[in-house]
């Protein structure tokens, strides 16, 4: 079922968006090689709750951590370890807070160094690929319009778009309905309608869409062992057109990118264009 929200439920959840936005441009400014995804759990923990909100995935459905956090050739659900991130790696940090009853959670993955130009242009084309779907999270589209936008564009560069794990409605729960895949077909699945509110997060591949799960239960790796990206936001319907709630501009600040937030899809659609 489809709980739509009212417009003071909306910035309720912007808040812990945003919640969610601060601590990731947090640990932006402590990325580099030698810190190790565990120190980086710890400092997203307790930010949180400087914040007056809980972390959203600490204990949910048997959660060890606050980040889930995947490194290169993992796709998503990386469990923090003592292992320090090296030069040339990358890393998706997803988070979730918790405040006021409603959660927020978003994703971004970071470069570590310098990192190699065809890992590059898979981050850059996941990001993209976001943007592209939250355009199609509009009233009287419907499910498949936001994944058939994703699947076009990733595929479109070779890459594999992940089929088991899907983007999903947010709340009062972590994830509720609908499921919102990366792939589909036009004008399939349920419609959308003023009020909603989701979490698009494409989970795009370099080689093969194929996954599988390591024996911690969490990790979910390539198949190929080739690298991965993943990035989030929380979206939603706002008269009738996509409104994000997070915001990648923390991040930016840190890095020095120059960019709003309507930026990456801007350059998708002129990408689309050219080709």
């Amino acid at each position: 079922m489809i709980y739509t929200k009212t417009a003071e439920e909306i910035e309720i959840m912007r808040e812990s968006a945003l919640i969610v936005s601060k601590t990731l441009g947090m640990l932006a400014a402590e990325l580099k090689p030698g810190i190790t995804t565990k120190q980086l759990d710890k400092l997203a923990e307790d930010f949180i709750r400087e914040q007056g909100a809980e972390p959203g995935f600490l204990g949910l459905y048997g959660c060890p951590s606050t980040l889930l956090t995947s490194v290169n050739s993992a796709v998503v659900h990386g469990l923090p370890t003592d292992t320090p991130l090296q030069e040339g790696d990358i890393v998706s940090i997803d988070c979730g807070a918790l405040k006021n009853g409603y959660y927020g959670d978003h994703a971004y993955t970071f470069e570590i160094g310098e990192v190699d130009q065809e890992t590059k242009k898979l981050l850059e084309v996941t990001k993209q690929s976001l943007y592209i779907g939250i355009e199609e999270f509009k009233t009287g589209n419907r499910v498949g319009d936001v994944g058939f936008a994703i699947q076009q564009y990733c595929e479109s560069f070779g890459y594999g778009v992940v089929r088991e794990l899907v983007g999903h409605g947010l709340g009062k729960k972590m994830h509720e309905d609908p499921e919102m895949p990366n792939y589909g077909k036009r004008g399939r699945g349920k419609k959308f309608q003023e009020g909603m509110v989701v979490a698009i997060e494409p989970m795009i591949n370099m080689g093969t869409h194929r996954i599988k799960q390591l024996k911690d239960g969490w990790t979910i790796v390539t198949a190929d062992n080739k690298p991965s990206a993943h990035f989030e936001h929380d979206v939603a319907i706002v008269n009738g057109k996509p409104e994000i709630l997070s915001t990648f501009s923390y991040i930016y600040d840190v890095l020095g990118i120059k960019s709003d937030e309507e930026a990456p899809f801007k350059q998708a659609l002129s990408s689309i264009k050219s080709e």
